[in-house]
Formats: structure tokens, sequence, C-alpha cells
């Protein structure tokens, strides 16, 4: 299998993996549990994996010299981009359904080319500004749609699940060039420690001391998004991004609605109106009309 198959093959994994984080959240929300609670117990869960990984590839070479520069780099990216992104994230979904957030979080791609243009003053071409206004326009229809009955709640859960796609295109931006030089193991490991002392460290300063207090099912599902919706698959997707490009790889991102969604309705009984099901689909025809008009001018 050619690199490049290899790299779609651990980004459709890590797509869906990821995607099932909402609905765990969701599920864990039932019993009441502190958003912050359950955001620790996900990554300390997940935390002595990384070490140990660490650990064992401890006398591997990097790839290229790497500097103080690098590490900072590092230590930014692991705060905005595992930190600030999930605590964002984990906070809108106590307002609003796992299926609306999958579709509001999945603007990331249009986000990664306005900041391309922001910090590196690409310019924005008239394909990407297309896609950009389709895409809003979908989450507009969706959004709407559901404003009709939750009210304001879903515009405070929304505006965080948006600043958790802008954090996360953030890091997709900025990755791109690390995980080279710190390889696909190394850099994933680093990133995900350093978010862990970002949330331990939240929690000491306004944490109230109630971790231990939840029914056994809150700590099985934070074990089971620290193996299934973090572990694995921020690895899948590390190498995904190594083989593919932070570009390339947006473009399976199409996936993570789609798996959500269908999740969303298996175990949380969610359903889609008509006007969010033609709004999802807006949506993911924007983001994929971006990612291969991109690959064409690529290849061009």
């Amino acid at each position: 299998m050619s690199s490049k198959s290899l790299g779609v093959l651990y980004g459709v994994l890590g797509v869906v993996l990821f995607s099932s984080k909402a609905v765990m959240v969701k599920l864990a929300y039932r019993y009441n549990v502190d958003t912050l609670d359950l955001l620790l117990f996900r990554m300390l869960f997940s935390l002595p994996s990384y070490v140990f990984i660490l650990f064992l590839i401890r006398k591997k070479s990097a790839k290229t010299e790497i500097g103080a520069k690098d590490y900072a780099w590092l230590v930014v990216f692991g705060f905005v981009g595992y930190y600030l992104a999930s605590y964002f994230d984990f906070l809108g979904l106590n307002y609003i359904k796992a299926g609306l957030e999958r579709i509001i979080l999945f603007v990331y791609p249009t986000i990664v080319v306005f900041l391309s243009w922001l910090i590196f003053r690409q310019k924005i071409t008239r394909v990407q500004f297309i896609a950009i206004l389709v895409t809003y326009v979908g989450v507009l229809i969706t959004f709407w749609d559901e404003l009709d009955v939750s009210g304001n709640a879903v515009l405070l859960g929304g505006f965080l699940v948006l600043l958790s796609a802008i954090t996360y295109a953030s890091y997709l931006v900025g990755s791109g060039w690390l995980i080279p030089k710190f390889g696909v193991l190394r850099f994933t490991c680093y990133a995900m420690i350093v978010s862990t002392i970002c949330i331990v460290i939240h929690y000491l300063v306004s944490g109230h001391w109630g971790f231990m207090d939840y029914p056994w099912p809150v700590y099985a599902y934070g074990l089971a998004m620290a193996i299934f919706a973090t572990l694995i698959p921020s690895f899948l997707v590390s190498a995904a991004i190594e083989r593919l490009g932070a570009s390339n790889f947006s473009i399976l991102g199409s996936l993570g609605p789609i798996s959500t969604i269908l999740l969303a309705f298996v175990f949380l009984d969610e359903k889609l109106t008509y006007w969010q099901l033609v709004g999802m689909l807006v949506v993911i025809f924007g983001v994929t009309y971006l990612s291969i008009q991109g690959k064409k001018r690529a290849k061009g």
C-alpha cells in the first residue's frame, strides 16, 4: 500500500474515532458530570500511554535538528490544539446536540484558508471564496432551524464549538511543519502531555474537587474517550497529516458529521430535521468542493 493510501486509511479511521467523542460526552453528561472533570478524566486516562510511548522511542533520533524555538511552538500548539479546542468543544456540548456540534466543527477547513491568508498572506482564490460562502450558508441553515427549537442556549453552544473549530484549525496550520521535525509519535505525545498539564493547572485553579463522587459509567466513558476518541485517533490524524498534508487531510473530514450523526442517532436518539439535513449536505458540499478544487490546482 502506498504512502498516500495509508494516509487516507489513517485519516478516515482517525476522523471516525474522533467523531465518537461527542456522543460519549453527551452520554456522560446524563450523569451531571462537570465539564472540566470529564475533560480531566479523558486526558489523565490517556496520559500514561503517551508517556510510555515516549519512553519506548527515547533512543530514536529526530529526523532533523530540533531547537528551543521548535519546542516553544510545540507547547503553543499543544495548548491551542488539544487543550483549548477540547475545552471549548466540551463546554459547547452542554448546550447543543452532538450532530449539530460536528456540523459546526466541520467548518475548520475554511478557517484554515482564512488563517493561511492572515498569517502567510496566501491569496484567497475564487474557488475558496465560493466554498467558504457555501459552507457558512449551510451552517446558517442548520443553526437557524435549531434556534427555533432551543433558543439562545444554542447560540452560546454554537459559539463555543466555533471557537473550538478556530483553535483546531490553528493547530492544523501550525503543526504541519513541526510534525516532520519531531516525527509523528514524538510530536503527538509531547502535544498531548502539554495539553494534559494545561488541564491539570486549570483544574487546580478552578476545579471543584468532586471528581471521585461520580457513578462508574462516568469513569468508563472517560476511559473510552481516552483510548478510542483520543489516544488512537491522535496518532492516526498526525500520521495522515504527515503523508497527505493538512489541506488534503481536510477532505476526509466530510466523514466527521456523517459518522457523528449516525452514532448520535443510534446511541442518543438524536434526529435531524429536514432543514438540518439540508444544511449538513450544503456544508459537506462546500468543504468537499474546496478540497477537491485545491487538489486539482496543486496537480495543475
